[in-house]
């Protein structure tokens, strides 16, 4: 590597939230040889969002090290799921979820990790082949006591709620699945530390080299408050369209927006402390967040991408009409359509009861004008720019 170790290290580091152990991984730089980095992504839904990207950007801080990186893609435990955070036993998906789930994220990482340094293994490889001794073997490596150390279980034990056996298997697979490819480090979230530190214990039984464990921060979501969740619908998804992307970031607060840069910009370190020491100046904070955000559409998209969203941001700040507009034609059967129909119908609301809302709040425009009757009427052959917000618009036409 031409990085010295102090460099490398202050590389992997950064953002992380605890390495463990720092001089075992010292230790294994020295050598000089590429380590192998792991990190594993059950595929439970087929779309990637930037929380998920956090532990994908150090994955590439790896690579650019040259480190070689191993893109575990569980299609074996995403058919048992991960208990991890959860208060019930989750659902296992179905063999063609998992693949269909697997290949879209196959198509997304590529937007980050350097395809020739990275090596995507699913985990039914091995899995599958132990068979039902293998399991048993595997069980036997940890005692129930043990395993109620974890915080989820222990909570749901206390609270007698019920914990199917097979979520004890996960932890142990997963830290099997270090084993099986040697790794020299892996990476998880915060509230993986636990099945993390499995792969060490089940390494030193296998007589192997145990890896270190890095764990990275949970990224908040929009709200700066929960963990980016699309459940929760505070989420960024990296399939988003540029403009969806850039407005969402813009939206953030400045506080959280350092957070987010600290976790998601490839920024040196030196150029964000220039950053903050410009907004302590008095530079108004919303000119970072506009390079940053343009910074995440390019790499999600492209540089051209990223101009035109900063270009339709600013023209909605001002109230206009973007230049690049959806057009959805609706038929109606009588003369007239309601305008709560109408803007259900173009996709701008989920429900007509939400159009209302919409209206009711001075948050619904026709070409620009707002609209404050919520039983307004518009007739066919009639064409019209809606807008819901101040993200949302259609050029809708009734035929």
């Amino acid at each position: 590597m031409n990085t010295d170790i102090n460099q490398s290290l202050a590389i992997i580091k950064r953002g992380c939230e605890e390495l463990l152990i720092e001089q075992e991984l010292i230790e294994k730089l020295k050598k000089g040889v590429p380590l192998r980095i792991k990190a594993g992504f059950d595929p439970t839904a087929p779309d990637l969002h930037l929380g998920h990207t956090v532990l994908i950007n150090k994955l590439r801080h790896f690579q650019d090290l040259g480190h070689q990186v191993l893109f575990l893609i569980g299609d074996f435990t995403g058919m048992i799921g991960d208990p991890t955070g959860k208060s019930a036993t989750r659902p296992p998906l179905t063999k063609e979820q998992v693949i269909e789930n697997a290949q879209s994220y196959a198509s997304q990482v590529f937007k980050i990790l350097d395809k020739d340094k990275t090596e995507i293994v699913f985990n039914s490889s091995w899995l599958t082949d132990l068979g039902a001794a293998g399991m048993l073997k595997l069980a036997s490596s940890l005692t129930v006591a043990r395993m109620l150390e974890r915080d989820d279980f222990s909570k749901r034990f206390k609270g007698n709620l019920p914990i199917a056996i097979h979520e004890f298997m996960y932890p142990l697979l997963q830290g099997y699945d270090s084993v099986a490819l040697k790794a020299d480090v892996e990476l998880g979230g915060t509230d993986q530390k636990f099945n993390l530190l499995m792969g060490r214990e089940l390494q030193k039984q296998a007589g192997q080299s145990q890896q270190c464990v890095l764990t990275m921060p949970l990224l908040e979501g929009l709200d700066g408050v929960n963990k980016m969740s699309k459940s929760l619908n505070n989420y960024i998804g990296i399939n988003e369209s540029p403009e969806i992307i850039f407005a969402k970031l813009m939206s953030i607060s400045d506080e959280l927006m350092w957070r987010y840069i600290e976790l998601l910009s490839f920024e040196s370190l030196e150029t964000i402390q220039q950053w903050k020491s410009l907004v302590t100046a008095g530079e108004n904070p919303r000119n970072i967040k506009v390079k940053f955000a343009q910074e995440i559409v390019a790499r999600f998209h492209s540089q051209d991408d990223a101009e035109k969203a900063l270009h339709d941001f600013q023209t909605r700040a001002k109230g206009g009409v973007p230049d690049e507009v959806l057009e959805v034609t609706i038929n109606i059967d009588s003369e007239f359509i309601g305008i709560a129909q109408l803007l259900k119908l173009a996709g701008l609301v989920e429900s007509t009861s939400e159009a209302i809302r919409a209206i009711q709040q001075g948050g619904v425009k026709l070409d620009s004008k707002k609209i404050e009757d919520k039983n307004l009427q518009l007739s066919k052959g009639v064409a019209v720019i809606a807008q819901v917000g101040k993200r949302k618009f259609a050029k809708v036409n009734l035929i």
